[in-house]
């Protein structure tokens, strides 16, 4: 395709933050097309985000559209769907809005569509594995943002225990975007120092716990959570869009489990390229596995 055109469906919090982010950095996208159920709403944020375009660092068109301009675009972000409230899990949305993503997959499909798909709506695995489904392409081309917003808060909050910038920590949550995710301390460093080795148990335990509950403490807080999953976001289009093969714990197909997780995968032009092999520890193996089963389960219960 190489247009670089991105198409964000849902101009909600998430999405209207996606695009902010875009064009607040120096970013391969030249296009960003944002569609809502709401039409008004979606030529709303377009305007008031063409109005910064004089002073923003990149220059990107941007319009409101429907569907049917998804035919030329790279990458269709998916953030509609019905919100997450406050005490809802995200598993609660399930058919909700498993259902409310098959009309939209299959009218994007239906415009001649051939690019990849990014879907952060959640329940964000589930919804990932069903696009795929709805869609008919290759598993390659169908990621989900994954655990990326979680391994933010992971490395810096490891970042903050051990005075580094975060961008020196490499440590990673993978499994479900929500309640069963888990840390892969065993491989987790600082500059080849295991953080392991840095930090007390007492103190990797809380680092897990607070970043698997930090959404519901903000949710509780303003409403929703959306510029940090926003600029991860415009970081998943750039490593696609720039060929960047960077490691991201974004959510992709694993064949053997027949599921979609958050687990660090290579990611580029042609969406995932592979899945990294990680000798994971033998308690992490069997807490991945749990994440899987509930995310099996929830596939499996799916009525659409």
């Amino acid at each position: 395709m190489d247009n670089n055109k991105v198409m964000i469906v849902g101009t909600g919090n998430v999405g209207a933050s996606i695009a902010y982010a875009l064009i607040n950095q120096r970013t391969a996208v030249n296009e960003i097309v944002l569609t809502d159920i709401i039409a008004k709403d979606a030529e709303g944020e377009a305007m008031d985000l063409r109005d910064a375009l004089a002073v923003s660092p990149s220059y990107v068109k941007i319009k409101s559209g429907t569907y049917k301009d998804a035919k030329d675009c790279d990458v269709v972000v998916i953030t509609a769907g019905a919100a997450q409230k406050p005490g809802e899990t995200r598993m609660d949305l399930l058919n909700k809005n498993v259902n409310i993503l098959k009309g939209m997959v299959e009218q994007i499909m239906d415009s001649g569509f051939n690019g990849i798909f990014l879907v952060v709506s959640n329940p964000m695995d589930v919804l990932t594995y069903y696009t795929m489904k709805f869609s008919g392409l290759p598993s390659e081309r169908v990621i989900g943002s994954g655990t990326v917003l979680d391994s933010a808060r992971l490395r810096t909050r490891i970042a903050n225990y051990l005075n580094v910038n975060p961008k020196s920590v490499h440590a990673y949550q993978i499994g479900e975007h929500g309640d069963t995710e888990l840390t892969i301390w065993s491989l987790a460093d600082v500059g080849g120092q295991k953080v392991t080795e840095l930090l007390p148990k007492q103190a990797r335990n809380d680092i897990s716990d607070f970043v698997k509950n930090e959404a519901y403490d903000i949710i509780d807080k303003k409403g929703a959570t959306y510029y940090g999953i926003a600029t991860c976001v415009a970081q998943i289009l750039n490593s696609i869009l720039n060929d960047e093969m960077r490691v991201l714990a974004v959510s992709s197909y694993d064949q053997f489990s027949d599921t979609s997780f958050g687990f660090p995968s290579v990611v580029g032009r042609e969406g995932i390229i592979r899945r990294l092999d990680l000798k994971l520890s033998e308690h992490e193996s069997i807490e991945l596995q749990k994440s899987i089963n509930v995310l099996k389960k929830a596939i499996s219960e799916v009525k659409y």
